[in-house]
């Protein structure tokens, strides 16, 4: 087939593109605005000449970042000169353009390569573009003719990286920022500070990083169950590590030529256990090891913090400035005599109004010195001044709350944008500190909640993922937790809401595996791994079975229904399939007719307490998920007690199932996960009894727990009670006792 030379096809977000001259990948991620692709091939000159702006000349040298460009000449346009019409140049926009302020534009054709912007910002979006083409292609030096247009969705686009828990080199960090660059990030939120250690030099304050920054432990686990107690510089057993302020700035700057900005964290007033350990002082009792947070009605306090910020506003230029006010442990306040003292002094009510006088003390310092203070949700208790801007973690309502009000909002919550939640099947991982993020989950997320008031949406920046380090103890482990979940988040940030597809983004992630490789990062690899979603149809008593995995395509699945392992001669999974009795499924991946994954074996249950009314003695606590329908409406839960099927308890579980007229009852079970980093715990035991009346019940059985309370894997139990006699009943009670007082999650009554 010929193809004709005015032949175009218009790409949102990029297929490849077969010419007669070779073949073209425009797989960008995030999505672009809008790529249209048309025949011909341009082809990167060995010596490259970039014409160039003089605003715009030390951008042009990112260049030098895409693979097939190693050293380049620049010719220099001066201000109001016209750009020639031929060669690679990199040039102002002008009102003719018809580009929008924060956009950019790229035209490929014979004439050469033109990128086009009105300012730095949006050029060095530009290269990161052509940085990214370049790796994608099977020939760096070779790419189609084409004409990108784009610009982002959100001004701010963040990833942040907790160095307190685990120091992380500088060198590192430096590569974190390559990778952000290339996919358009351009905040940097550096968690510099926590009671696990002081990681930046203050010359005022030797003793944080001659003694803060360094503990007995080197994995944080280690040194948070065995005293936690910190050590000199020297100290044979000593761990940890701090940057000096020259590093730091050295890091400042290497961000602001890709574009990145760098935010600083400093704690306060908690999460430092680190600063009263060598300086005992600022706390409200005075010894070391005692609490964690700064004494607000000691005047030292604000001496000394308001000196930290001094020398931290020499070394970041950045606007923000970020200083914690999480979950500090209000307690030490209530009693301590100066504290009451303020709150007497300043008719405060309460120990919130407290923290938040704190807050707004460094609110007024920060705004003194012509910067902007950045807090987590909690700085909303008790008001807050003017000009904050809140990051909100625990869920949207916070940051709900802040929009609506006029504040500027950072959405960074748990629910999508922890990266130090497990991202597959928790049993096959290394141990986190809980939670259940898969990919799919990051991309779906809009950083604009529909609660938020239709003016106030301007107050949304944008989004930015956390990766919190107590279970992530090495730079490698860290990549491997936020990639590519990062990659997701970027387009959540960049790419307009309607023009997102999962499907579509799940097939342009393919190509950037390669990238990623190139850039030698430890990234998570979809698993191999088969999943299952089981729909109960109330009208058909069926259930509806979906088989996923992490791989592109789910047509290399095979499974069987009758218990057998599957093989290659399995049936394949091409859809969706219903089945109307119960049933055992086994499932597993093929590679070249060899099974590469593990096979998933799971139960499908038509039973009899199936959307029968239950009746709670002890109400769920904190996790309702389909409430008074959870336990009979035929759902199992998957691997997360987030998915809305696996109902909470914090009380001993007392449940009554009516099943509506007197049954004959073989077999009654329940499911329990237990995972004990976020406190999740088996039962001790799981009780039935039996009733007619729902009045007066008989004990059938107990079925005692056997899996150990340390056993901090995720694991799932069937607690299952098989009557050695068939017994009739129309009410069946079931209690759970909690001797661990933690959350307890079931999922489904089951009756045979």
């Amino acid at each position: 087939m010929r193809l004709s030379k005015s032949l175009s096809l218009l790409l949102l977000g990029g297929a490849c593109i077969f010419s007669a001259q070779a073949q073209s990948n425009f797989d960008i991620i995030p999505k672009p605005s809008k790529v249209t692709v048309a025949t011909g091939i341009y082809t990167i000159p060995t010596q490259l000449t970039v014409i160039v702006s003089d605003d715009f000349q030390p951008a042009v040298q990112l260049l030098t970042e895409h693979p097939a460009i190693k050293s380049l000449t620049l010719e220099v346009l001066k201000k109001n000169k016209k750009a020639p019409k031929e060669g690679f140049r990199i040039v102002k926009a002008v009102d003719a353009d018809n580009l929008g302020k924060n956009a950019y534009s790229i035209q490929i054709d014979e004439k050469g390569l033109l990128l086009k912007a009105w300012d730095t910002p949006q050029v060095i979006n530009g290269i990161y573009t052509l940085v990214q083409l370049g790796y994608l292609q099977a020939d760096p030096s070779k790419i189609a003719f084409a004409t990108i247009v784009d610009e982002p969705r959100f001004s701010y686009r963040g990833l942040h990286l907790d160095v307190s828990r685990h120091f992380m080199p500088l060198s590192f960090v430096k590569k974190y920022i390559d990778v952000m660059a290339i996919y358009k990030f351009n905040n940097f939120h550096w968690h510099l500070t926590d009671g696990a250690g002081w990681r930046l030099e203050i010359k005022k304050y030797p003793e944080l990083t001659q003694k803060a920054a360094w503990r007995t432990h080197t994995h944080w686990k280690d040194w948070w169950n065995n005293g936690r107690q910190y050590v000199e510089k020297g100290n044979p057993n000593a761990s940890g590590g701090f940057y000096t302020q020259e590093e730091a700035r050295e890091l400042v700057d290497y961000a602001a030529r890709k574009g990145i900005n760098v935010i600083p964290e400093i704690e306060m007033p908690g999460h430092s256990e680190e600063v009263m350990a060598v300086y005992p002082e600022l706390s409200c009792s005075g010894k070391p090891y005692s609490q964690g947070e700064f004494c607000i009605g000691n005047e030292k306090t604000f001496e000394f913090l308001k000196n930290v910020l001094d020398e931290v506003l020499t070394i970041f230029p950045s606007q923000y400035i970020h200083i914690g006010g999480d979950e500090a442990e209000k307690k030490h306040w209530e009693t301590c005599p100066k504290d009451q003292a303020l709150m007497q002094k300043e008719g405060l009510k309460s120990v919130d109004e407290l923290q938040s006088y704190a807050i707004k003390q460094m609110d007024l310092y920060l705004q003194s010195k012509g910067r902007k203070l950045i807090g987590w949700d909690e700085i909303l208790q008790g008001g807050l001044t003017e000009g904050a801007t809140v990051m909100s973690w625990r869920g949207e309502e916070g940051g709900i709350k802040a929009a609506n009000a006029g504040h500027d909002v950072i959405m960074t919550p748990g629910s999508h944008l922890y990266f130090d939640s497990y991202q597959t099947d928790p049993r096959t991982q290394p141990e986190a500190i809980g939670g259940y993020l898969t990919l799919d989950k990051v991309y779906s997320y809009d950083p604009i909640p529909a609660a938020i008031q239709g003016d106030k949406a301007k107050h949304i920046l944008g989004a930015q993922a956390n990766i919190w380090t107590e279970y992530v103890p090495t730079t490698e482990h860290v990549e491997y937790m936020v990639f590519p979940r990062a990659l997701a988040l970027s387009e959540v940030n960049w790419t307009t809401k309607d023009a997102k597809s999962w499907a579509d983004f799940q097939r342009r992630l393919q190509s950037h595996y390669k990238l990623l490789q190139e850039l030698n990062l430890n990234y998570y690899r979809p698993s191999f791994n088969v999943a299952y979603i089981a729909s109960y149809n109330a009208i058909k008593n069926n259930n509806k079975i979906t088989l996923t995995t992490e791989q592109l395509n789910t047509d290399q699945i095979r499974y069987t229904i009758d218990g057998s392992e599957p093989t290659i001669q399995s049936t394949p999974y091409t859809g969706p399939f219903e089945l109307s009795s119960t049933g055992h499924i086994n499932a597993a991946y093929f590679q070249d007719s060899i099974k590469i994954g593990p096979t998933l074996s799971f139960d499908i249950d038509i039973h009899r307490a199936i959307g029968k009314k239950v009746t709670y003695n002890t109400q769920w606590s904190g996790y309702p998920a389909q409430k008074d329908s959870t336990l009979t409406n035929g759902l199992m839960g998957g691997l997360s007690y987030h998915d809305g099927q696996w109902q909470g308890f914090t009380s001993p579980i007392d449940v009554v199932v009516d099943l509506e007229r007197r049954e004959e009852i073989h077999q009654v079970a329940m499911n329990f996960m237990q995972m004990i980093g976020p406190g999740v715990y088996m039962p001790g035991e799981m009780e039935v009894f039996l009733s007619d009346n729902g009045r007066s019940f008989r004990k059938v059985g107990t079925v005692i727990n056997d899996i150990s309370d340390k056993e901090s894997k995720l694991t799932f139990k069937r607690f299952e009670l098989k009557l050695d006699k068939a017994q009739q009943a129309r009410y069946i009670k079931i209690k759970a006792s909690n001797p661990k007082k933690g959350y307890l999650f079931t999922d489904e009554i089951i009756v045979y």
